[in-house]
């Protein structure tokens, strides 16, 4: 049973998700204080491969409001913890052409741990996400006919 701190709404628009990982994420403290708080966002963050390692980019934890002289840097770039086979896996798939890995929840774990879920993914053209929202809007059609079927 997890909890969701923050989502990536906007992945599952813009990407076809084609594999999922769990990953550790090393954070300072108020940074943990702020991503309960709720305020953290990852519209725009991605996960680049430096010297082996994964980083999670551009991926906004407001300062946390009782913080003093030692709150965070809101953008600073984060360390993803996952095992070295793991890593290396994941920057293969990545290397091909038009794959990328993204971020889609920051959630705590049953143990109380702060996780990312992170995703290789290869993003949607234009006409699939039209495909995406038209698949949508049938199916809450569909969701309304049954609902007043039953009734």
């Amino acid at each position: 049973m997890s909890e969701d701190l923050v989502r990536n709404r906007k992945a599952l628009f813009d990407y076809h998700v084609l594999e999922t990982w769990e990953a550790g994420l090393a954070l300072q403290g108020t940074e943990v204080k702020a991503l309960r708080a709720g305020r953290g966002q990852l519209q725009d963050a991605y996960v680049d491969a430096v010297d082996g390692e994964l980083w999670l980019k551009q991926a906004n934890i407001s300062p946390y409001e009782f913080g003093t002289y030692a709150n965070h840097e809101p953008l600073r770039p984060r360390k993803l913890l996952l095992h070295r086979a793991e890593i290396a896996k994941l920057t293969a798939k990545a290397v091909r052409k038009g794959y990328t890995i993204i971020p889609l929840a920051i959630y705590l774990n049953a143990k109380g741990k702060i996780k990312v879920k992170i995703a290789l993914a290869e993003g949607k053209a234009h006409g699939d996400k039209r495909e995406a929202l038209k698949e949508r809007e049938q199916k809450r059609e569909m969701d309304r006919i049954r609902k007043g079927a039953r009734e």
